[in-house]
């Protein structure tokens, strides 16, 4: 940031208490705690976390309160206060087939094996407001669910497909996966890579090129092949002790978008899928990150690209949060002397302009 102008280094201090006083609002309403914002919010607390790349809702909750609830920025503060942090590890790739799951549901099976978890969803609402919010009143007991037919973990529903050949299985290339933090994005771009890169991109930009694929501009024909949001638990490989230890749990969302293939001279007509996974109750974000996901498959599936939802350089150049809103925001910074420039080019061209009408 610079300031072009005399007195701005004061004028920068009252702006940032002036945002202070925005922040706070009415000194006479009760102050909103960060353990508050991360109870009550939870799915705000979510995308925070995802885009920003961190599970840490206590930190999303904080990043929340300090930034007056604009998401893209407590993203901002959140990646910001991750990159202090000293990295000491990898952990194991998380087992979502061993979650234990809040929410589990199939558009491609009514009968899913382990049956379907509605959990809590927006989905069946009527979207009125509800006025007995406003009255602050008490919440009811949650009410006691079902229990899964199975006790232990569902299976993917993905799995009926696998064992009928009807789905195009996944290719392990078995190499390290790219690391966005590490590493600088480069093209062609892994799977790895674009994973991470949409994992953590905008959910509004992820939606409406999902949106774009739905309408025709890729060659999606998407069913939700599942759903789903629980928790997992996170090992760790320790060399002193030669063994894996769980070191926690962490709440995730998972989508697996199914979607056809015709095939070709060497492989049979079957489904392909498109996939997201993302740190809280992050639903749509993870299926917009699944029907992109796909998209971006067309090299590997040997289909034209057609359309931006194809073009993994316009997706993942444009996707990240932070990148968008950088690019955006800088224009409110002093261009006073590029003005300049442009303003005496134009005056001279008019100039010009006027002569040339005048000789005529």
């Amino acid at each position: 940031m610079y300031v072009a102008v005399k007195g701005g280094e004061r004028a920068i201090e009252n702006a940032h208490k002036l945002l202070d006083h925005l922040r706070r609002g009415d000194a006479s309403v009760p102050e909103l705690s960060c353990e508050q914002i991360k109870q009550q919010m939870p799915l705000a607390v979510s995308r925070v976390m995802a885009e920003g790349a961190m599970y840490d809702p206590d930190l999303a909750a904080l990043a929340l309160k300090q930034s007056a609830g604009d998401l893209v920025e407590a993203i901002f503060l959140v990646r910001a206060y991750r990159t202090t942090l000293p990295r000491f590890g990898y952990s194991i790739a998380i087992e979502t087939s061993e979650m234990r799951v809040e929410r589990r549901i199939s558009a491609t099976y009514k009968d899913l094996p382990g049956g379907q978890v509605l959990g809590p969803t927006f989905d069946y609402t009527h979207r009125l407001l509800d006025f007995k919010l406003a009255a602050e009143s008490q919440l009811e007991a949650a009410p006691k669910t079902e229990e899964p037919v199975k006790a232990e973990p569902l299976a993917r529903a993905s799995e009926i497909l696998f064992k009928e050949q009807l789905l195009k299985a996944e290719v392990d290339t078995e190499q390290t996966p790219t690391d966005l933090v590490q590493e600088p994005l480069q093209y062609p771009a892994d799977r790895s890579a674009r994973l991470q890169a949409l994992a953590r991109g905008d959910e509004g930009f992820l939606m409406s090129l999902g949106f774009s694929t739905q309408r025709g501009y890729s060659r999606n024909h998407p069913f939700a092949g599942e759903i789903r949001m629980g928790w997992v638990e996170v090992y760790v490989y320790s060399d002193e002790l030669d063994m894996e230890i769980c070191v926690g749990e962490i709440q995730v969302s998972e989508c697996s978008m199914i979607n056809q293939f015709a095939g070709d001279k060497n492989n049979p007509p079957q489904f392909t899928q498109g996939y997201g996974l993302a740190f809280g109750f992050n639903e749509r974000k993870t299926m917009a990150m699944a029907l992109v996901d796909r998209a971006l498959r067309c090299d590997e599936l040997d289909e034209p690209v057609e359309s931006p939802a194809q073009n993994q350089e316009f997706v993942l150049s444009h996707c990240d949060t932070l990148d968008a809103s950088g690019f955006v925001s800088h224009l409110k910074l002093p261009h006073y002397v590029d003005f300049q420039s442009e303003l005496e080019l134009i005056r001279n061209l008019r100039s010009r302009f006027s002569e040339e009408k005048d000789h005529e």
